[in-house]
């Protein structure tokens, strides 16, 4: 198969853990005969710095003549730090988000046994989670009409959904589940809200066209309490755009990093994959970012094109990286230091050579390369 793959780095550690993934993808293709092409291009604070455009229109129209994008991360201290500037990064992936049609965006959770001593939860409690996270991307409070008055006392956010937008996320989480433990529980706050009552309302009418999976309701503040409790009760879990942004996060607890966690947003005809740390500008440059999430977010990208022995064969090599501890100092056990880069290359060199790689990894602790 040949692939042409638009590569937005953008900010912080994105360069460094994007790096990865192209140099695991470039083992893919070598294993597999595939053909990928990348094409780089700025997004985000980078990009305002060079164009003061956070999405320049290169950038957008690179992304809509490829078949893929693999994203970095987006954001600098220096907006953050400034919440009067008119020109933000984040504005850069929410325009691309909505130029780009992506309505949902899929995020698994899982619990990996070599790391259960790592998460913050009790191992009995997270032990065999495996979840779906699907959330609503382009719709919401995120997108709906802000309003300040002239003080700068007042301030409104609209949360506005229909029922093709709903619907057609709705759908996506539907057929997932169906291939999976056949439950969907929508997380919503239908008690207040009137737009997550037509939320309710629109799935349930929908649920009808999927006998075989059943359909659950949890409020939003319950939701969050039960993900800690006892995530296993979950299979998919179907929500908007700012709880979806919000539990998604607090999932990533479970498994013991936010670097492990990869993500999809996907449209009718394009897709975009990136992991969802964020871009950790505290530790840029310091060669300690967890490269997995973005190595991933890779593996998603290939399922997208139905390559699926081709991701399976990431997940292998990423589930050997961490039953050896070859991992950044986010999850090493052993206290050593394993960097972005040997991180990566240890999951290249298990996809080209995965018999040599057992007996070789030690190479990797000791700063060498083991790539033949």
């Amino acid at each position: 198969m040949k692939l042409n793959i638009a590569v937005l780095p953008g900010d912080g550690i994105g360069p460094e853990v994007t790096k990865q993934s192209i140099k695991v993808l470039h083992a893919i293709a070598m294993e597999f005969n595939h053909t990928f092409y990348f094409s780089h291009a700025p997004v985000g604070a980078i990009a305002i710095d060079e164009t003061g455009d956070p999405l320049p229109q290169e950038t957008l129209d690179l992304c809509k003549n490829s078949d893929a994008i693999l994203f970095g991360a987006i954001g600098d201290p220096k907006y953050d730090n400034d919440p009067s500037a008119p020109v933000r990064p984040e504005q850069g992936l929410l325009k691309l988000r909505k130029e780009m049609g992506l309505f949902a965006n899929i995020r698994p959770v899982k619990a990996y046994d070599t790391l259960l001593e790592q998460s913050p939860l009790k191992v009995d409690r997270i032990q065999g989670t495996d979840i779906s996270i699907y959330r609503e991307l382009t719709g919401g409070i995120y997108f709906g009409e802000k309003k300040r008055n002239e003080e700068g006392t007042e301030a409104s956010d609209l949360c506005l959904y229909t029922k093709e937008e709903i619907e057609r996320i709705a759908h996506l989480a539907f057929k997932a589940a169906q291939s999976r433990k056949k439950k969907v529980t929508l997380v919503d706050k239908a008690n207040v809200l009137e737009s997550s009552r037509l939320w309710r309302k629109v799935v349930t009418d929908l649920a009808k066209s999927y006998p075989d999976v059943e359909l659950d309701f949890l409020f939003v503040d319950n939701a969050s309490m039960q993900l800690i409790l006892n995530p296993k009760q979950f299979d998919v879990i179907l929500t908007e755009n700012m709880f979806g942004d919000i539990i998604s996060d607090e999932a990533s607890v479970i498994g013991g990093s936010i670097g492990l966690l990869a993500s999809a947003s996907v449209g009718n005809q394009f897709a975009l994959f990136e992991p969802i740390h964020g871009s950790y500008p505290q530790a840029k440059g310091k060669g300690i970012a967890n490269p997995i999430a973005s190595i991933l977010s890779a593996a998603m990208l290939l399922e997208h094109f139905t390559l699926f022995e081709e991701a399976e064969m990431i997940k292998t090599a990423v589930e050997k990286s961490l039953e050896l501890d070859i991992t950044t100092p986010d999850l090493n056990k052993l206290g050593k230091t394993i960097s972005t880069e040997k991180v990566g290359d240890f999951i290249e060199d298990f996809i080209l050579h995965p018999e040599d790689t057992n007996r070789n990894f030690t190479n990797i602790h000791l700063g060498q390369s083991t790539i033949i």
